[in-house]
């Protein structure tokens, strides 16, 4: 079980440095979404409450910017 969960935290740390390299700040906040998503995981496998606390706060953090950055982009709120 601690490879599986090692695998999950490598991964979601290579996308977390991934997304710091990304050129545009949706493209940033997608792939640190997915990040944190997985760390949601990996804390979830190690039994680590900040981590899943942490990562839970970023993931709607980040989901609430994508979503302003849809109004700015397109004007609306809605689906379509």
């Amino acid at each position: 079980m601690e490879a599986i969960s090692d695998i999950f935290g490598y991964f979601a740390l290579t996308l977390n440095l991934y997304s710091m390299a990304a050129k545009g700040e949706w493209r940033l906040r997608v792939i640190s979404l997915i990040a944190n998503c997985i760390y949601i995981i990996y804390g979830i496998l190690i039994q680590a409450k900040p981590i899943i606390i942490g990562c839970a706060i970023a993931v709607v953090l980040h989901a609430y910017r994508l979503y302003q950055l849809k109004i700015r982009t397109y004007g609306t709120d809605t689906i379509g």
